[in-house]
């Protein structure tokens, strides 16, 4: 028998709406369905000009992000990242963090590790946290 997980990521139910977030962006954590031990992965969908209507923190995750379609800026606590096609960020425990979409949107991957049992508890959201 086989010990690895296949899937299509696009085929993973979107949670956006689940959470009342806007059509223009979707949220498709692949973690569960992966069977992840250890980490958490998921694909996010920005469309153009698109800003994430929160910020988020992790107390004990690090993620890496890996824009794998079009560009936009990536905000890290008071630091704001230009951030294109193949660019990788690694953002440690701690860090307030969310993106916005360029104007051909963003794609990205986002892996979290190590695995958290009570994820609401673990992330600390801010709703309105990027503010111009």
């Amino acid at each position: 028998m086989s010990s690895h997980t296949q899937i299509n990521l696009n085929d993973v139910e979107n949670q956006a709406p689940n959470f009342g977030f806007p059509d223009d962006m979707e949220a498709r954590f692949a973690g569960a369905e992966l069977g992840l031990e250890h980490s958490g992965a998921g694909l996010l969908r920005l469309k153009p000009g698109f800003r994430m209507p929160f910020g988020h923190s992790h107390s004990e995750q690090e993620e890496l992000y890996v824009v794998t379609r079009g560009s936009g800026r990536l905000k890290l606590d008071d630091e704001v990242l230009d951030v294109k096609q193949y660019d990788a960020v690694r953002v440690p425990a701690g860090v307030m963090r969310n993106f916005e979409a360029g104007p051909d949107g963003i794609e990205y991957l986002a892996f979290g590790a190590p695995w958290v049992e009570d994820k609401q508890a673990e992330a600390d959201l801010q709703p309105g946290w990027w503010q111009d």
